[in-house]
Parts: C-alpha cells; structure tokens; sequence
C-alpha cells in the first residue's frame, strides 16, 4: 500500500435538469438523481444511497482483509447496510447506520472469532470512521450445518 495520504478524485457534472454524472480516472461512469423522497425518480444511485453503499462495502472489504490476515475460513458475507437520514438542530444528516451481516463459515470454524473478526471489521472501517452517525452491527453467523445469533 501506498503511504498515506491517499487522495481519490471524482468529478460530478450535471445540466438544469436530469442525471448527474459523477465520473473518476479508471472507473465506469455513474449517473445519480435525487432520491423520491426529494422529488426524484427513484430509480438511480443517488447521494444518500450511494453513501450507504459506501458503509457496506468498505465493512465487507474490511472483513475481508481482516479475515485473511487472520487466516480465518469463511465463504460468504452479505451486509445489508440501512442508513437513517434525520434533521438534528435544523441540519439534515444521516444520524445511524445499522449493519445487518450475516457470516457463513465452514463447520470447524471458531464462531467467537468470527464475531471478533466483525466487531474489528467494524472498528476499522474508514469510512464509518469518518462519519459522525453511530454504527449498529446486527451480526448472524451461520455453519454450514448450524445457525447462531452472536447477539441476543
């Protein structure tokens, strides 16, 4: 990895009107609108969903750096990330994220460590570190042959 810091340019253009392309060196454009409860179609990427995603993925990929340095087993990860956009003291801002994650492990796996390895991953992820929202973490990890509920 490159020494610190990292910079990562993205460029956003739109008309008076319709989609906003936001492009970045190497990458596929993206086009975005406003989500319906602004007064947009619904049907595209839009700011709050795209930061959303951005939660999730940076949690798995997280996970998965984690996982692998650990040289722990595992076959799948899902995240479902919900984020919840508020008004505090007349500012709009995404006040919560919950992270709903459900792990599959192979049946001789240590399922206190994959609940340690997602709390970490949690921990780590830079860009719920650079958030001011609370993360939950709903974490479910499932054997092959069993399902658990790490948290009651």
């Amino acid at each position: 990895m490159p020494d610190f810091p990292h910079h990562y340019s993205v460029s956003a253009a739109a008309l008076v009107d319709g989609d906003v392309e936001l492009c970045s060196p190497r990458l596929a454009t993206l086009r975005s609108a406003p989500p319906t409860e602004f007064g947009g179609p619904g049907d595209r990427w839009s700011p709050e969903t795209l930061l959303v995603a951005a939660v999730a993925d940076c949690f798995v990929l997280s996970f998965r750096a984690i996982a692998r340095a650990s040289r722990f087993q595992w076959s799948t990860i899902d995240c479902e990330a919900i984020g919840t956009l508020d008004r505090v003291e007349r500012i709009t801002q995404f006040t919560a994220f919950e992270l709903r994650v459900r792990l599959m492990i192979p049946p001789e796996c240590d399922v206190e460590q994959a609940r340690r390895l997602l709390d970490k991953a949690e921990q780590l992820c830079l860009i719920s570190n650079s958030l001011k929202a609370v993360i939950h973490l709903e974490p479910e990890i499932e054997c092959l042959t069993a399902s658990v509920n790490s948290r009651p």
